[in-house]
């Protein structure tokens, strides 16, 4: 039983201890543990086409750091959702006005749920946002529904 053992330990895969500190000590090492041998580690050292050809093209959506996300955010980006459910806004992916109004009725009840299931959990100014988005989607809403 003890060969058998040996024979599953001998094939599989190799563990290799890349970490930056030692785990004898926990003191930093001096150089990070390289293996020529290891793929991933020539790869990094040698970009290839591919992979230069991938950064290149995402490297206008890296520039652009995201908004910080919080409930504000939140909220305003179901109103931009619903606003573009209205034609008020080109959907971005077509470039196209594609007015949807039962989606954007979905989207501005979402948005009064949620200020439902918030009450009396938000700041002032929230509470100021979600009800601002609310009357002026409404508004909205009621304008689409009379040109249809």
């Amino acid at each position: 039983m003890a060969g058998e053992e040996e024979k599953k330990e001998g094939k599989g895969f190799t563990v290799k201890d890349r970490r930056r500190f030692s785990p004898e000590t926990g003191e930093t090492r001096e150089e990070p543990v390289k293996d020529s041998s290891d793929p991933d580690v020539t790869n990094q050292s040698q970009p290839t086409e591919e992979k230069t050809s991938q950064s290149s093209s995402s490297g206008a959506a890296e520039e652009m750091p995201l908004p910080e996300i919080n409930f504000s955010t939140f909220v305003i980006s179901l109103s931009t959702q619903a606003l573009m459910h209205l034609g008020e806004m080109a959907n971005p992916l077509t470039g196209k006005v594609e007015p949807d109004t039962p989606v954007a009725k979905q989207m501005i009840d979402m948005i009064g749920m949620l200020r439902e299931k918030t009450r009396g959990n938000l700041v002032a100014a929230e509470e100021r946002l979600m009800e601002d988005i609310l009357f002026d989607l409404r508004m909205k809403y009621v304008e689409a529904v009379k040109k249809r």
